[in-house]
């Protein structure tokens, strides 16, 4: 009797093994509302299917959850899939035989890719030059302008009309701080990507020579052009008068913002959701541009991150990638990604969808991330940025940027640095 009973529990754990959902693991950088929106996606996907589960994981910020990829493919303990920020791009494709294009990984699960179907300036910078998509671009954002509408109105400030000039917001946070309507007048997260990358592209000056990395890797910086020095000279001013707050590296100036500290702020589309959420009085403007950049402005690129696929796993691990991709890049996913988070729809027919509906009328600037970055063809300029070591060029250009709001540098001291420091981390990676 004990043996029938031990054969007869070992048949039932093995039918029930059988039949469990193969598990994914998936790492990301998403906290407060971007982390709801995480969760939510997967658990929508796992219930409506049997075979597979996505199992969320936060890794920390985005170079945290990089470097975490690339210790766990050291360890050969990989996830099914990584989420790798922008600047993390170049160090992924980089990474040849490590990872499996998620265009094959759509192919080998019955699906058809179709670049057709995604945002062009989305698709094509995570895209190799022949078209074929690298890694599925789960959360693209554009920086834009948040200003605390209170603020303004305590200030004098037009509540309806936020600056659109880097001169007008510079004057805006003067008022604000001399007004005392608020201890800040202007912060920003992300000073690499909003004031040097997206800042290169919105004015139609380059950020480094062959096409910002774009037209080959063998780059040099151009970071410390007069524009840049002029635009960096006036936030180190800003600073020493306490108008400007820095936050940090990443996004942790958004706290400010949300505080009530400061009354502008430049951040990714995709913070928008913890904005919403904070329950303060608002608005929305454009990422501002430089009054004496010729023709600007022009378009902005893409932020945030995408998915990438490490290789090496089995073809049912594949194929439950590949049908979670396809979930994600359904029209409601995407529309409720795009209106509960503030990232860019990924696909046109979502895009297409939410115009339809009168959610841009009713969410004055939400429109804005996508029509900034389709608003203009890209010029050589603004197609991207594309460095083999950006992720350690973005730390030498904050270090410099830390050490020139302390008062310990000049502007275009700093850049200068960040420029031979740069220069040199770019020969080290080729």
């Amino acid at each position: 009797m004990l043996l029938s009973a031990c054969v007869l529990g070992a048949a039932v754990s093995l039918t029930t093994e059988s039949l469990a959902a193969t598990e994914l693991q998936w790492w990301h950088a998403m906290t407060g509302a971007n982390n709801e929106v995480v969760e939510t996606l997967a658990k929508q996907f796992n219930e409506s299917q049997s075979d597979y589960k996505i199992v969320p994981v936060f890794k920390g910020t985005y170079p945290e959850t990089l470097n975490a990829g690339i210790a766990a493919f050291r360890a050969k303990q990989t996830p099914a899939i990584i989420q790798v920020f922008d600047a993390g791009t170049g160090v992924m494709m980089g990474a040849e035989g490590a990872m499996m294009p998620v265009a094959d990984v759509l192919e080998a699960g019955g699906y058809k890719f179709d670049k057709s179907q995604y945002l062009p300036g989305v698709v094509s910078y995570y895209s190799k030059p022949d078209g074929t998509m690298l890694s599925f671009p789960y959360n693209s954002s554009s920086p834009i302008l948040y200003y605390n509408k209170d603020i303004f109105q305590k200030a004098g400030l037009d509540v309806d009309n936020p600056p659109k000039t880097w001169q007008e917001v510079f004057d805006a946070a003067r008022k604000i701080k001399d007004s005392g309507a608020a201890s800040c007048g202007y912060t920003s997260t992300w000073l690499t990507w909003i004031h040097l990358e997206n800042f290169a592209a919105w004015n139609d000056v380059p950020y480094s020579t062959k096409e910002n990395g774009l037209a080959g890797s063998d780059v040099e910086l151009e970071i410390n052009a007069p524009i840049y020095v002029d635009h960096f000279q006036a936030i180190a001013d800003l600073a020493k008068d306490g108008v400007f707050r820095y936050g940090g590296r990443t996004s942790e100036a958004k706290q400010l913002f949300l505080s009530g500290e400061c009354g502008i702020l430049t951040e990714s589309s995709g913070g928008l959701g913890d904005v919403v959420k904070s329950g303060i009085n608002y608005g929305i403007g454009q990422l501002p541009y430089d009054a004496n950049a010729k023709g600007a402005p022009q378009n902005t690129i893409p932020g945030g991150a995408s998915l990438w696929v490490f290789a090496g796993k089995s073809d049912e691990q594949v194929k439950g990638i590949a049908e979670f991709f396809h979930f994600l890049s359904g029209t409601d996913v995407q529309v409720f990604l795009h209106e509960n988070s503030g990232y860019l729809p990924v696909t046109t027919a979502a895009y297409d969808a939410v115009k339809k509906t009168d959610f841009y009328d009713k969410n004055p600037g939400r429109e804005t991330p996508i029509t900034q970055m389709m608003g203009k063809e890209p010029t050589e300029n603004s197609k991207g940025v594309r460095l083999p070591n950006l992720p350690q060029v973005r730390d030498i250009e904050n270090e410099q940027f830390e050490a020139m709001l302390a008062g310990k540098m000049t502007a275009k001291e700093a850049l200068d640095k960040a420029v031979e420091l740069g220069n040199a981390a770019i020969k080290d990676a080729q």
